[in-house]
């Protein structure tokens, strides 16, 4: 397989010095320099020569490289019989004869052969060609050990690859397989080689990537490049609200504004006064909202997307501002104006905790990512962090936050994100002890997290919407405009699919949806008699929104079309 021919006796036969050994690796690190780094450096494309026939109305495709491209998928999918008569055919061949060589000795495990066949192929790129080489005799060498040929593995090492000048971190790895066998089989292993058919195919595929494209054309270059086209079409499409599986290659992708959620399905009437908060579940499959008239309620969302009462939970002496799930959604946490915060079980709608503190009143919450501690905003501008039993474990005092109830964390319990002023909002590290701020030139009413933690749609007294990046440089990347917001606190949220969108609500009664890269307004929803003070978007469902409004109501907006398995009904949501 490769080795060297000798009459040296097996491995255990075999004495090789420490002494030798150690001057192997000094010799090592004498030829091959660490500063010799290759990675910067790219393998120069073979000249074309002349002019080449294309294909397609724009004669921009040349007619050899698409027929290879489509010979290398046909082979990729298995057709073999396929491309090889696509190649006759056309009389394209995917490989030069060099290379079509090269790759048969290498699946036959022909070393030497192999890197004689390497340097007929003409690469210009000698950097490129010492790369390859190192791949072979990296094989040879493994080879050589496995048969316990020691002395030809060490002369392999010393004389053939250490004079590359190539990888010197690899080399004396290898060298270690000498003095430690037992750490061959690692290395092995991490080069993604071995004795059977799939890890001789994953060398290949590494040998490929490092030869040039008009050497060796790249697994699966026609499904990137097709790839590509859909990215860019999905990318174009404003109204793109679906998933990526319902692509159809047999025409142009283009979404109509009918994918974005804007029919009332359903019209939820459970409160008796103004409703001004509500969220959509993590899993999607239940809506908690809150009202002046200090009642949560909680609704199960069903497979056919209608929505039904399923608890109301009562206990707060004061109008409910927000709501928050549990990181499993069996759990909610509800906060009343300036009064305390409530744990239910989502389950039973059992109020299993409350949270309070003598003397000042709560005014947010929110949940750790274990879903085992609690943080709550409270009236002397503190932010208190207890455990579920009510024990307080953390207090940060201070200007931390103002009586608004608007509080997030991100995923992995780092930060804590609250308004801090009434132009401020603070990003505070608790691992770091580290404080950060967002500062606004106008009041900030409310703030909303993206799902990967790296946005906050900040909503401002003059009638904006700010979207900010807080990773690394802090900055505003996209304004929203177009809503309107007086005297009242009016929230909004992200959504859609990958979070493409960015609604709100909106005192003129009507719901706003933008799409968050282009600051594009898209549509307004009118439907609710009173000003619309928070909208969420379903996490698990691009297509279902909601809408809390003073009117006392609830609005589920579904797609506008006639096959839509949802309907639109006016009642309470009980069956």
């Amino acid at each position: 397989m490769g080795g060297v021919e000798n009459s040296e006796p097996p491995l255990k036969r075999v004495k090789v010095s420490l002494g030798d050994l150690k001057n192997l690796v000094d010799e090592v690190s004498r030829i091959v320099p660490v500063s010799s780094s290759l990675g910067d450096l790219m393998a120069r494309p073979l000249c074309s020569q002349g002019a080449e026939e294309t294909v397609g109305m724009k004669g921009v495709i040349k007619k050899q490289e698409f027929v290879k491209i489509i010979t290398r998928a046909l082979y990729s999918l298995g057709y073999v019989r396929t491309g090889a008569l696509l190649e006759e055919e056309s009389g394209i061949r995917l490989h030069s004869t060099a290379v079509a060589l090269l790759l048969d000795q290498v699946q036959g495990e022909k070393w030497e052969e192999s890197l004689v066949t390497l340097h007929k192929i003409g690469l210009s790129d000698e950097i490129t060609v010492k790369r390859a080489s190192f791949l072979l005799l990296e094989q040879k060498f493994f080879d050589l050990l496995k048969e316990e040929n020691l002395m030809a593995a060490l002369d392999t090492l010393r004389n053939e690859i250490v004079p590359l000048s190539v990888n010197v971190g690899r080399v004396r790895e290898l060298a270690s397989c000498i003095i430690c066998p037992s750490q061959c089989m690692a290395l092995r292993i991490s080069s993604q080689d071995g004795t059977d058919a799939n890890s001789r195919s994953r060398f290949k595929e590494k040998l490929e990537k490092l030869l040039p494209a008009a050497v060796m054309i790249p697994e699966r270059r026609l499904e990137h490049l097709v790839e590509q086209a859909l990215d860019v079409q999905r990318d174009a499409c404003v109204f793109h609200n679906t998933l990526d599986s319902e692509f159809s290659l047999y025409v142009d992708h283009q979404c109509g504004r009918n994918q974005i959620p804007s029919h009332t399905l359903q019209i939820l009437q459970a409160h008796k006064d103004e409703v001004w908060f509500l969220q959509f579940s993590h899993n999607g499959k239940y809506l908690a909202s809150a009202s002046r008239d200090h009642i949560t309620v909680v609704w199960e969302v069903k497979e056919s997307d209608l929505v039904l009462l399923k608890h109301t939970l009562t206990g707060h002496q004061q109008p409910v501002l927000t709501i928050t799930w549990s990181p499993d959604d069996s759990q909610l946490l509800t906060c009343g104006v300036e009064e305390v915060v409530r744990r239910w079980d989502v389950n039973t709608g059992e109020c299993l905790h409350v949270y309070e503190k003598a003397g000042v009143g709560l005014i947010s919450c929110g949940w750790f990512p274990d879903g085992k501690g609690i943080v709550s905003g409270m009236k002397d501008k503190s932010i208190c962090l207890w455990d579920l039993d009510g024990r307080e474990l953390e207090c940060w005092k201070g200007q931390r936050t103002l009586n608004i109830s608007d509080m997030a964390i991100t995923d992995d319990g780092k930060r804590i994100i609250s308004i801090c002023r009434e132009n401020a909002i603070l990003l505070l590290d608790r691992e770091a002890k580290f404080e950060r701020l967002i500062e606004e030139k106008q009041v900030i009413t409310s703030f909303s997290l993206s799902e990967d933690n790296k946005f906050l749609l900040v909503n401002l007294m003059n009638e904006e919407l700010h979207l900010w990046s807080i990773e690394g440089d802090i900055k505003v990347v996209a304004h929203y405009r177009g809503h309107r917001r007086m005297r009242f606190l009016i929230r909004s949220c992200f959504g859609g699919f990958e979070q493409a969108y960015i609604a709100s609500g909106s005192e003129d009664s009507q719901v706003y949806i933008w799409h968050r890269d282009t600051g594009k307004l898209l549509l307004t929803l009118p439907g609710h008699s009173g000003a619309v003070n928070c909208v969420s978007w379903n996490p698990m469902d691009p297509r279902m929104l909601a809408s809390a409004s003073d009117d006392r109501t609830i609005r589920i907006w579904g797609l506008d079309d006639l096959n839509y398995k949802g309907h639109c009904s006016n009642g309470n949501g009980i069956t």
